[in-house]
Protein backbone atom coordinates (compact mmCIF):
# COMPACT_ATOMS: atom_id res chain seq x y z
CA UNK A 1 0.00 0.00 0.00
CA UNK A 2 1.14 3.28 -1.28
CA UNK A 3 0.45 6.40 1.03
CA UNK A 4 2.04 8.80 -1.85
CA UNK A 5 4.23 8.68 -4.49
CA UNK A 6 6.87 6.49 -3.58
CA UNK A 7 6.25 6.42 0.06
CA UNK A 8 5.27 2.95 1.20
CA UNK A 9 2.83 2.77 3.98
CA UNK A 10 4.50 1.86 7.21
CA UNK A 11 2.80 -0.93 8.70
CA UNK A 12 5.91 -1.75 11.51
CA UNK A 13 3.49 -1.91 14.57
CA UNK A 14 0.35 -3.28 12.56
CA UNK A 15 2.50 -6.50 11.61
CA UNK A 16 5.33 -6.77 14.64
CA UNK A 17 6.15 -6.36 18.04
CA UNK A 18 8.61 -3.57 17.83
CA UNK A 19 11.05 -3.37 20.91
CA UNK A 20 12.95 -0.77 19.11
CA UNK A 21 14.79 1.01 21.81
CA UNK A 22 13.27 4.60 21.29
CA UNK A 23 10.06 3.86 19.43
CA UNK A 24 8.45 1.75 22.18
CA UNK A 25 6.88 5.00 24.39
CA UNK A 26 6.00 7.22 20.83
CA UNK A 27 4.21 5.39 19.68
CA UNK A 28 0.57 7.02 18.52
CA UNK A 29 -2.63 6.01 20.10
CA UNK A 30 -5.41 5.51 18.23
CA UNK A 31 -7.23 9.47 19.45
CA UNK A 32 -3.62 10.69 18.30
CA UNK A 33 -3.84 9.06 15.00
CA UNK A 34 -7.57 10.89 14.34
CA UNK A 35 -6.37 13.71 15.66
CA UNK A 36 -3.71 14.07 13.51
CA UNK A 37 -6.10 13.61 10.07
CA UNK A 38 -7.91 16.12 11.34
CA UNK A 39 -5.71 19.20 12.40
CA UNK A 40 -3.25 18.38 10.20
CA UNK A 41 -2.49 21.49 8.45
CA UNK A 42 0.70 23.50 10.32
CA UNK A 43 -1.98 26.35 11.52
CA UNK A 44 -5.19 24.31 11.91
CA UNK A 45 -5.17 24.79 15.51
CA UNK A 46 -5.05 29.03 15.34
CA UNK A 47 -8.52 29.03 13.97
CA UNK A 48 -9.67 30.60 17.70
CA UNK A 49 -6.43 32.30 18.44
CA UNK A 50 -7.52 35.66 19.62
CA UNK A 51 -5.24 38.30 21.91
CA UNK A 52 -3.08 38.06 23.50
CA UNK A 53 -2.48 35.62 20.46
CA UNK A 54 -0.32 33.01 22.23
CA UNK A 55 -0.38 29.45 21.40
CA UNK A 56 -0.83 28.73 25.42
CA UNK A 57 -3.99 30.93 25.36
CA UNK A 58 -5.80 29.16 22.99
CA UNK A 59 -9.34 27.76 24.27
CA UNK A 60 -10.39 25.69 21.11
CA UNK A 61 -9.15 23.44 20.91
CA UNK A 62 -8.19 23.22 24.75
CA UNK A 63 -4.93 24.04 23.90
CA UNK A 64 -4.36 26.49 26.90
CA UNK A 65 -6.20 23.85 29.64
CA UNK A 66 -3.91 21.46 28.05
CA UNK A 67 -0.84 23.43 29.63
CA UNK A 68 -2.39 23.51 32.48
CA UNK A 69 -3.00 20.00 33.07
CA UNK A 70 0.05 18.73 32.18
CA UNK A 71 2.20 21.26 34.58
CA UNK A 72 -0.22 20.23 37.54
CA UNK A 73 0.98 16.35 36.40
CA UNK A 74 3.99 16.80 36.85
CA UNK A 75 3.97 18.91 39.62
CA UNK A 76 5.55 22.02 38.28
CA UNK A 77 4.14 25.55 38.13
CA UNK A 78 4.31 26.04 34.31
CA UNK A 79 4.53 24.27 31.32
CA UNK A 80 5.26 25.12 26.95
CA UNK A 81 5.20 22.54 24.76
CA UNK A 82 8.45 22.54 22.35
CA UNK A 83 9.62 20.91 19.20
CA UNK A 84 11.33 17.97 20.85
CA UNK A 85 13.38 17.75 24.30
CA UNK A 86 16.72 19.12 22.81
CA UNK A 87 14.55 22.68 22.14
CA UNK A 88 13.82 22.54 26.03
CA UNK A 89 17.26 22.10 26.65
CA UNK A 90 17.88 24.75 24.53
CA UNK A 91 15.81 27.27 25.90
CA UNK A 92 17.46 26.57 28.66
CA UNK A 93 20.37 27.04 28.14
CA UNK A 94 20.38 29.98 26.37
CA UNK A 95 18.49 31.87 29.31
CA UNK A 96 21.47 30.56 32.42
CA UNK A 97 24.36 29.82 30.26
CA UNK A 98 26.95 32.49 28.75
CA UNK A 99 29.92 32.38 27.36
CA UNK A 100 32.66 30.44 29.48
CA UNK A 101 30.45 29.49 31.82
CA UNK A 102 30.60 25.81 33.38
CA UNK A 103 28.14 23.61 33.06
CA UNK A 104 27.41 20.39 34.64
CA UNK A 105 26.36 17.39 32.47
CA UNK A 106 27.27 13.63 32.90
CA UNK A 107 29.16 10.69 31.42
CA UNK A 108 25.86 9.31 30.13
CA UNK A 109 24.02 12.71 28.80
CA UNK A 110 22.66 12.72 25.53
CA UNK A 111 24.54 14.45 23.01
CA UNK A 112 21.69 17.32 22.58
CA UNK A 113 22.38 18.47 25.96
CA UNK A 114 25.86 18.98 25.09
CA UNK A 115 25.14 20.68 21.83
CA UNK A 116 22.91 22.75 23.74
CA UNK A 117 25.23 24.31 26.21
CA UNK A 118 27.96 24.57 23.10
CA UNK A 119 25.22 26.72 21.32
CA UNK A 120 25.09 28.70 24.79
CA UNK A 121 28.94 29.34 24.57
CA UNK A 122 29.28 27.12 27.79
CA UNK A 123 32.13 24.74 28.98
CA UNK A 124 30.77 21.47 29.49
CA UNK A 125 32.13 19.10 32.37
CA UNK A 126 30.85 15.69 33.19
CA UNK A 127 30.15 13.58 36.33
CA UNK A 128 31.29 10.11 35.55
CA UNK A 129 29.52 7.16 36.09
CA UNK A 130 30.91 4.30 38.36
CA UNK A 131 31.61 0.77 37.48
CA UNK A 132 27.53 0.23 37.60
CA UNK A 133 27.05 2.85 34.93
CA UNK A 134 25.17 5.13 37.82
CA UNK A 135 25.62 8.78 38.50
CA UNK A 136 25.90 9.21 42.35
CA UNK A 137 25.04 12.13 44.49
CA UNK A 138 28.89 11.69 46.08
CA UNK A 139 30.53 12.02 42.56
CA UNK A 140 28.08 14.93 41.55
CA UNK A 141 29.57 16.94 44.90
CA UNK A 142 33.52 15.51 44.10
CA UNK A 143 32.93 17.31 40.61
CA UNK A 144 31.38 20.12 41.71
CA UNK A 145 34.22 20.64 43.93
CA UNK A 146 36.53 20.49 41.29
CA UNK A 147 35.00 22.72 38.89
CA UNK A 148 34.94 25.26 42.18
CA UNK A 149 39.05 25.15 42.16
CA UNK A 150 38.75 24.83 38.03
CA UNK A 151 36.82 28.19 37.91
CA UNK A 152 36.57 29.50 41.00
CA UNK A 153 32.95 29.46 40.80
CA UNK A 154 30.23 26.84 40.71
CA UNK A 155 28.37 25.49 37.49
CA UNK A 156 25.89 28.00 36.16
CA UNK A 157 23.35 24.77 35.53
CA UNK A 158 23.27 20.93 35.64
CA UNK A 159 21.42 18.66 33.09
CA UNK A 160 20.87 14.90 34.86
CA UNK A 161 19.19 12.13 33.07
CA UNK A 162 16.92 10.57 35.32
CA UNK A 163 17.00 7.63 32.95
CA UNK A 164 20.20 8.23 30.30
CA UNK A 165 19.65 6.45 26.68
CA UNK A 166 22.71 4.71 26.72
CA UNK A 167 22.08 1.99 29.45
CA UNK A 168 18.08 2.95 30.11
CA UNK A 169 19.71 2.95 34.01
CA UNK A 170 17.86 4.96 36.65
CA UNK A 171 19.61 7.48 38.57
CA UNK A 172 19.39 9.03 41.81
CA UNK A 173 17.85 12.29 40.53
CA UNK A 174 16.51 13.79 43.81
CA UNK A 175 19.81 12.75 45.61
CA UNK A 176 21.81 14.77 42.69
CA UNK A 177 19.13 17.95 43.11
CA UNK A 178 19.88 17.94 46.59
CA UNK A 179 23.62 18.47 46.09
CA UNK A 180 23.25 20.67 43.36
CA UNK A 181 20.82 23.37 45.29
CA UNK A 182 23.59 23.23 47.83
CA UNK A 183 25.76 25.43 45.21
CA UNK A 184 22.75 26.87 44.25
CA UNK A 185 23.02 24.98 40.59
CA UNK A 186 19.58 24.73 38.55
CA UNK A 187 18.92 21.42 37.40
CA UNK A 188 17.43 20.51 34.04
CA UNK A 189 15.50 17.04 34.81
CA UNK A 190 16.05 14.86 31.48
CA UNK A 191 12.84 12.91 31.40
CA UNK A 192 13.23 11.80 27.75
CA UNK A 193 12.35 7.65 28.92
CA UNK A 194 10.31 9.05 31.95
CA UNK A 195 7.66 11.51 31.13
CA UNK A 196 5.12 10.16 30.04
CA UNK A 197 6.14 6.53 30.54
CA UNK A 198 6.16 6.64 34.80
CA UNK A 199 5.01 8.75 37.53
CA UNK A 200 7.27 12.42 37.38
CA UNK A 201 6.84 14.58 40.41
CA UNK A 202 8.87 17.34 39.13
CA UNK A 203 8.52 18.83 42.77
CA UNK A 204 9.38 15.78 44.33
CA UNK A 205 12.36 15.30 42.97
CA UNK A 206 13.84 18.50 43.04
CA UNK A 207 13.92 19.59 39.39
CA UNK A 208 13.64 22.97 38.54
CA UNK A 209 13.07 22.18 35.05
CA UNK A 210 11.27 19.21 33.54
CA UNK A 211 11.99 18.44 30.16
CA UNK A 212 9.95 15.44 27.99
CA UNK A 213 10.08 14.21 24.58
CA UNK A 214 6.78 13.51 23.04
CA UNK A 215 7.54 11.66 20.45
CA UNK A 216 10.06 9.18 22.39
CA UNK A 217 7.59 8.90 25.70
CA UNK A 218 4.09 10.57 25.30
CA UNK A 219 2.71 9.12 22.50
CA UNK A 220 3.31 12.16 20.22
CA UNK A 221 4.10 12.80 16.85
CA UNK A 222 7.61 14.39 16.11
CA UNK A 223 9.08 16.13 17.04
CA UNK A 224 7.31 17.03 20.17
CA UNK A 225 8.06 17.69 23.98
CA UNK A 226 7.42 19.51 26.80
CA UNK A 227 9.47 22.43 29.21
CA UNK A 228 8.25 22.79 32.60
CA UNK A 229 9.48 25.01 35.32
CA UNK A 230 8.87 25.85 39.02
CA UNK A 231 7.17 29.12 40.28
CA UNK A 232 10.75 30.61 41.59
CA UNK A 233 12.25 29.33 37.14
CA UNK A 234 9.39 30.25 35.23
CA UNK A 235 9.51 34.14 34.75
CA UNK A 236 13.22 33.57 33.47
CA UNK A 237 13.44 30.83 30.78
CA UNK A 238 9.93 32.23 29.81
CA UNK A 239 10.22 35.74 30.05
CA UNK A 240 8.38 37.82 27.64
CA UNK A 241 9.68 40.09 24.98
CA UNK A 242 10.80 43.82 25.63
CA UNK A 243 12.05 44.63 21.94
CA UNK A 244 10.83 47.08 20.30
CA UNK A 245 11.59 47.98 16.22
CA UNK A 246 13.17 51.33 15.39
CA UNK A 247 11.52 52.50 12.60
CA UNK A 248 8.07 50.88 13.30
CA UNK A 249 8.10 51.36 17.04
CA UNK A 250 6.50 47.72 17.04
CA UNK A 251 6.72 45.33 19.80
CA UNK A 252 5.22 41.52 20.12
CA UNK A 253 3.41 41.98 23.40
CA UNK A 254 3.96 38.73 25.64
CA UNK A 255 5.68 36.39 22.66
CA UNK A 256 8.41 34.73 25.29
CA UNK A 257 11.61 34.94 22.93
CA UNK A 258 13.03 31.26 23.95
CA UNK A 259 9.65 29.70 22.42
CA UNK A 260 10.57 31.77 19.49
CA UNK A 261 6.33 33.30 20.14
CA UNK A 262 5.09 30.05 19.24
CA UNK A 263 6.07 26.46 19.65
CA UNK A 264 4.28 23.28 18.35
CA UNK A 265 1.33 24.14 15.98
CA UNK A 266 -0.62 21.48 13.51
CA UNK A 267 -0.20 17.79 13.78
CA UNK A 268 2.41 17.44 17.05
CA UNK A 269 0.23 19.50 19.22
CA UNK A 270 -2.82 18.11 18.69
CA UNK A 271 -1.59 14.56 18.36
CA UNK A 272 0.42 15.47 22.13
CA UNK A 273 -2.91 16.47 23.44
CA UNK A 274 -5.32 13.70 22.48
CA UNK A 275 -2.49 11.02 23.52
CA UNK A 276 -2.77 12.94 27.10
CA UNK A 277 -5.22 11.15 28.64
CA UNK A 278 -4.13 7.43 27.62
CA UNK A 279 -0.54 8.39 28.71
CA UNK A 280 -1.61 9.99 32.39
CA UNK A 281 -3.35 6.28 32.79
CA UNK A 282 -0.67 4.29 31.55
CA UNK A 283 1.78 5.81 33.97
CA UNK A 284 -0.16 4.52 36.62
CA UNK A 285 0.52 1.09 35.51
CA UNK A 286 4.47 0.79 35.35
CA UNK A 287 4.79 -1.84 37.53
CA UNK A 288 2.62 -4.11 35.02
CA UNK A 289 5.58 -2.70 32.10
CA UNK A 290 8.38 -3.35 34.16
CA UNK A 291 7.02 -7.33 34.98
CA UNK A 292 7.18 -7.68 31.48
CA UNK A 293 10.16 -6.68 30.77
CA UNK A 294 11.48 -8.81 33.44
CA UNK A 295 10.14 -11.89 31.50
CA UNK A 296 11.97 -11.24 28.61
CA UNK A 297 15.27 -10.71 30.32
CA UNK A 298 15.10 -13.44 32.68
CA UNK A 299 14.59 -15.68 29.12
CA UNK A 300 17.60 -13.73 27.90
CA UNK A 301 19.91 -14.21 30.57
CA UNK A 302 19.17 -18.07 30.46
CA UNK A 303 20.78 -18.43 27.30
CA UNK A 304 24.58 -19.14 28.31
CA UNK A 305 27.25 -16.25 27.87
CA UNK A 306 24.14 -13.64 28.09
CA UNK A 307 24.75 -10.41 30.02
CA UNK A 308 23.00 -7.52 31.34
CA UNK A 309 25.34 -4.49 30.51
CA UNK A 310 22.38 -2.30 32.39
CA UNK A 311 21.61 -2.20 36.06
CA UNK A 312 19.99 -5.01 37.24
CA UNK A 313 17.13 -6.10 38.41
CA UNK A 314 15.64 -4.04 35.81
CA UNK A 315 14.00 -0.60 36.53
CA UNK A 316 13.23 0.40 33.28
CA UNK A 317 11.99 -1.34 30.25
CA UNK A 318 14.67 -0.20 28.04
CA UNK A 319 17.64 -2.37 28.37
CA UNK A 320 21.25 -2.47 27.45
CA UNK A 321 22.42 -6.24 26.84
CA UNK A 322 25.30 -8.25 26.11
CA UNK A 323 25.42 -11.41 23.20
CA UNK A 324 28.84 -11.20 22.50
CA UNK A 325 29.32 -15.19 23.88
CA UNK A 326 25.73 -16.24 22.81
CA UNK A 327 24.19 -15.38 19.74
CA UNK A 328 27.29 -13.44 18.07
CA UNK A 329 29.25 -16.70 18.56
CA UNK A 330 26.32 -17.93 16.12
CA UNK A 331 27.12 -15.32 13.78
CA UNK A 332 30.64 -16.04 13.48
CA UNK A 333 30.33 -18.65 11.01
CA UNK A 334 25.87 -18.78 10.01
CA UNK A 335 25.57 -18.31 6.63
CA UNK A 336 23.66 -14.72 7.17
CA UNK A 337 26.51 -13.58 10.13
CA UNK A 338 25.04 -11.19 12.66
CA UNK A 339 21.87 -10.82 10.54
CA UNK A 340 20.68 -14.12 11.32
CA UNK A 341 18.75 -12.87 14.30
CA UNK A 342 17.00 -9.91 13.53
CA UNK A 343 16.21 -12.45 10.45
CA UNK A 344 15.09 -15.07 13.09
CA UNK A 345 13.12 -12.53 14.80
CA UNK A 346 11.05 -10.85 11.99
CA UNK A 347 10.05 -14.68 10.88
CA UNK A 348 8.05 -15.11 14.40
CA UNK A 349 6.69 -11.35 14.47
CA UNK A 350 9.61 -9.33 16.08
CA UNK A 351 11.15 -6.29 14.86
CA UNK A 352 13.29 -3.49 16.33
CA UNK A 353 16.85 -5.09 16.84
CA UNK A 354 19.48 -3.12 15.09
CA UNK A 355 20.15 -5.20 11.42
CA UNK A 356 23.50 -7.10 12.15
CA UNK A 357 23.70 -6.57 15.56
CA UNK A 358 24.23 -9.93 17.79
CA UNK A 359 27.50 -7.98 20.20
CA UNK A 360 25.62 -5.72 22.15
CA UNK A 361 22.34 -4.18 21.38
CA UNK A 362 19.35 -2.38 23.36
CA UNK A 363 15.65 -2.96 23.30
CA UNK A 364 12.68 -1.90 24.70
CA UNK A 365 9.48 -3.76 26.02
CA UNK A 366 7.68 -0.35 26.78
CA UNK A 367 3.55 -1.23 25.67
CA UNK A 368 3.51 -4.85 25.08
CA UNK A 369 1.22 -7.35 26.61
CA UNK A 370 2.20 -10.06 29.09
CA UNK A 371 0.78 -12.56 26.29
CA UNK A 372 3.84 -10.52 23.86
CA UNK A 373 6.14 -10.68 26.24
CA UNK A 374 5.87 -14.52 26.67
CA UNK A 375 6.09 -14.47 22.86
CA UNK A 376 9.30 -12.33 22.94
CA UNK A 377 10.96 -14.94 25.56
CA UNK A 378 10.26 -17.71 23.65
CA UNK A 379 11.06 -16.59 20.61
CA UNK A 380 14.90 -15.85 22.54
CA UNK A 381 15.12 -19.00 23.91
CA UNK A 382 14.32 -20.51 20.45
CA UNK A 383 16.41 -19.02 18.37
CA UNK A 384 19.16 -20.08 20.85
CA UNK A 385 18.12 -23.35 20.87
CA UNK A 386 18.00 -24.11 17.30
CA UNK A 387 21.83 -22.73 16.65
CA UNK A 388 23.12 -25.01 19.30
CA UNK A 389 23.48 -22.53 22.05
CA UNK A 390 22.71 -23.50 25.82
CA UNK A 391 19.83 -22.40 27.71
CA UNK A 392 19.34 -22.68 31.89
CA UNK A 393 16.26 -24.80 33.09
Amino acid sequence: MKCGSGIEARQVDELFINIDPIQAGGRLTADAMKAVIAYGDGYSVCDNCRKPNRLDYISKPPIAEFHKDVAAWLNMAAVRTVPGARRGFQAVAHTYVNKGDPVLLTSLSHYTEFLAVEEAGGIAREIPANDQKLVTPDAAAEKIEALMKEFGRAPVLAFIDHVDYQYGNMHDIAGIAKVAHQYDIPVVYNGAYTVGILPVDGKALGADFVVGSGHKSMAAPAPSGILAATAEREKEVFRTTAIVGDVTNRKFGIKEPEMMGCTLMGATLIGMMASFPHVKQRTKHFDRELANHRIVMDALLSIEGTKCRSEYPRKHTMTRIDTIESFDKVAESHKKRGYYLQSALEERGITGVIPGATKVWKFNTYGTTRKQADHLAGAFVDIARENGLAVKG
